[in-house]
Formats: C-alpha cells, structure tokens, sequence
C-alpha cells in the first residue's frame, strides 16, 4: 500500500493524540500537498522544525497500530460481515469503526 495513503488511514484513527501543531504540519503536508518549505513558512518555523515534527507523527502512527492494531480490527470486521449484511449496513457500520 501506498506510504502515504496508509499513513492518512492511520491519521484517521489517531489524529486526536497529537498536539495541535502536528495535526496542522501533517494536514498541510499529506492532504494539502504543501512543501516543508511553504507550511514552515506559513507557521513561521524553521523547515526543520516541520521536518522533524512529521517524522515525530510518522512514526507515533506506526506504533500506535503496532500496538493498538485499529485500522487492522476495522478491515477485519469489515471482511467478517461482507456477504452477510446489504452495502447501506456496511456503510453505516463502516462510519461507526
């Protein structure tokens, strides 16, 4: 899977454990498509500073679903009841995951 298509999956999930600053810097940079160059510049910190704050995320993401294994559980809920619920159910069940 895609690194950053997984990583927005993960985001999902976990966003609400980081600081208000790290959700805006991974915000800007993995759904608005910005450059480290252009949020540092937007925040008025250092390309360093968003530099390191997004590996920092990075990695909680990983770890978190190491440990916690949400986004894992949800997939295999969702492929439980494939076949025996109708789509409007799954989706319905998919919003509440």
């Amino acid at each position: 899977m895609d690194k950053y298509l997984y990583l927005n999956e993960l985001y999902d999930f976990y966003k609400d454990l980081f600081t208000e600053k790290q959700q805006i810097y991974f915000e800007a940079y993995y759904f608005k498509n910005l450059s480290l160059s252009e949020i540092a510049e937007n925040n008025q910190v250092s390309r360093n500073a968003v530099y390191n704050q997004l590996k920092i995320v990075e990695k909680k993401l990983y770890a978190y679903e190491q440990k916690l294994k949400l986004k894992s559980k949800k997939a295999e809920i969702k492929e439980l009841l494939k076949g025996n619920i109708d789509d409007k159910l799954l989706d319905r069940i998919d919003t509440i995951l």
